[in-house]
Order: structure tokens, then C-alpha cells, then sequence
């Protein structure tokens, strides 16, 4: 019967989200990575991370065309994403708040995103709704946030809570908000812009419902390629005043490596092949 209910409701919007985990290389939905390369990360040990292509069914001509829309390394250790990484789009459209999750992190072999309906057996890989209840600290904190998309598919495919984790929510809606907001000015310049956004957990703070590690830092990189060279810029926040602080990549990588406790964390690992005659000054590595 649940699945009943949510075939009836994704027919009736003629489309539906989805997402399947695949290979470490993310081979179905690469083309959201700069060169096609996803960032070069060695989880800290013993945590485990699922790599997701999300992606929608759109009905073009009476037939199901799949198409994917971002990329998401999620940790099933921490219940939340390490990055999700997507082409930046604008101008956005209208965001909803239906929230939804990935039934096939928990072993149900339903493969689409969808609600999360009563299966007792979702839950133990993933963040579930029940999760943020009751909580007035944290937000659901949008990696690919709907700011970065153009049209409705992508939005609604932000909605799932892989793409998110618990932000401070004074945060969320001033600082963070306004870095969003300044990132859109400066891609949509852009021929293309490649961006990579992240969370750090936080080890030391208590868990939202004793399971889902609340964020410690948000990052973003993003690699744009205007006037035939590519600019890569990097972001943290909050910083020691509640701010989202600018800097180089490599001053990024540095920062994460030392977040993470991992080593030689590379969001950009393959240098960009440039046009014919193009000078980078920056290249995003």
C-alpha cells in the first residue's frame, strides 16, 4: 500500500525524484565534477560513506527519460553528507518544504528518493524528519541549495535529506544566507561553474535526536571558467566572529584536512584543460 500511495502521488506531478548509490567514481552522474573527477577524499576510519546520483524521471513524449541533477557523498556514519557537488544555475525558482529520503540506504528495495511514509526500517544509515523535531537550534541546512537552481526539477531534487544536516539556524539565515546569495552574483557570469559544498561534523557537540552529527563548519568551492579561465575560489564559516570567510583552494583543502583528520583532501583533483589560447591565472586546484 506505500508504494501504492507514492506511485499515485508521483504520477500525478507526470514526474518523479530519485537517486541510486553507485560506484566510488560516481560514473552515471561524473559530468558535475570538474574534468568529471569527484573530490580525491579518504574518510577518517571507520566511517563509511555511500556515494548517490540524484536524479529525476521527467515524461518527455509519454516516456520516462531519466535525468540526473547532482552528485552527494553521504555518510551513513555520521547521518549526513560529506559534499554534494552540482553546476551552478540561476535564477532559482520557488522552493517547497516536502522533505524527502532514500529508502535504498536502508535496504528497501525501492530505488527512488520518496517520503518516508511508517517503514520501521528506515533509519538506521540515513537522517530521518523525525530527527529535526522538536529542535529550535538547527535547521535543515541545504548543501546544493535551491538558490543554485534554475528550474522546478532540480529544486524539488534538493529536497531530500541527503542533501542536508543540521545547521545552527542564526547561521543558516543570515550569514550563510548572505555567502549563498553573493555566490550567485559571482557565477552567474560565469560560462560554467563547477561547485563542491560540504559539512564538517561537529564530534564534540550532542547529536540532533542522539544520532545525526550537527555541523561543525559549512564549506563551498567553486571553479568558474569566464573569459577563458578558470577562477577557483574557497569558503568556511562560520569563523571565530559567525562569518563566512574567502579563501584560496589550496588554503581550503588545508583547513579540511585538518577538520576532517584526514590527509590530501583535493576538491578540484584534476587540473582544467583550457580552450585553445586561454591563460588561467587561477586555476581551481
Amino acid at each position: 500500500m506505500r508504494h501504492l500511495v507514492f506511485l499515485l502521488l508521483l504520477f500525478s506531478v507526470c514526474f518523479f525524484t530519485l537517486s541510486e548509490v553507485v560506484d566510488n567514481n560516481f560514473s552515471k552522474c561524473n559530468e558535475f565534477f570538474l574534468n568529471n573527477a569527484p573530490p580525491d577524499f579518504t574518510p577518517p576510519a571507520s566511517v563509511s560513506v555511500k556515494p548517490i546520483c540524484q536524479c529525476v524521471w521527467v515524461e518527455e513524449n509519454k516516456k520516462p527519460q531519466k535525468k540526473y541533477m547532482y552528485a552527494t557523498l553521504y555518510s551513513t556514519t555520521w547521518k549526513i553528507p560529506v559534499y554534494s557537488a552540482y553546476v551552478f544555475a540561476s535564477p532559482n525558482v520557488m522552493r517547497q518544504d516536502l522533505w524527502y529520503i532514500e529508502p535504498q540506504l536502508d535496504g528497501d528495495s525501492e530505488p527512488c528518493m520518496g517520503p518516508q511514509g511508517s517503514d520501521d526500517n528506515i533509519g538506521p544509515n540515513q537522517a530521518v524528519n523525525d530527527d529535526y523535531k522538536n529542535n529550535k537550534k538547527y535547521n535543515k541546512g541545504h548543501l546544493y541549495p535551491v538558490l543554485h537552481t534554475n528550474n522546478r526539477h532540480s529544486m524539488l531534487a534538493t529536497s531530500t535529506l541527503t542533501n542536508a544536516a543540521p545547521q545552527d539556524s542564526t547561521f543558516n539565515k543570515n550569514a550563510w544566507l548572505g555567502h549563498e546569495r553573493s555566490v550567485t552574483e559571482d557565477l552567474k557570469s560565469c560560462v560554467k561553474a563547477y561547485v563542491v559544498t560540504g559539512v564538517v561534523p561537529d564530534m564534540n557537540a550532542p547529536k540532533l535526536n542522539n544520532r545525526v552529527y550537527v555541523s561543525k563548519y559549512y564549506w563551498r568551492a567553486t571553479c568558474c571558467l569566464k573569459n577563458n579561465q578558470y577562477i577557483g575560489k574557497g569558503y568556511y564559516g562560520p569563523d571565530n566572529n559567525g562569518k563566512v570567510q574567502e579563501l584560496k583552494i589550496k588554503e581550503l583543502q588545508h583547513k579540511l584536512n585538518g577538520f576532517y583528520q584526514i590527509q590530501n583532501f583535493e576538491v578540484f583533483p584534476s587540473v582544467p584543460k583550457p580552450p585553445k589560447q586561454a591563460k588561467i591565472d587561477s586555476p581551481c586546484n
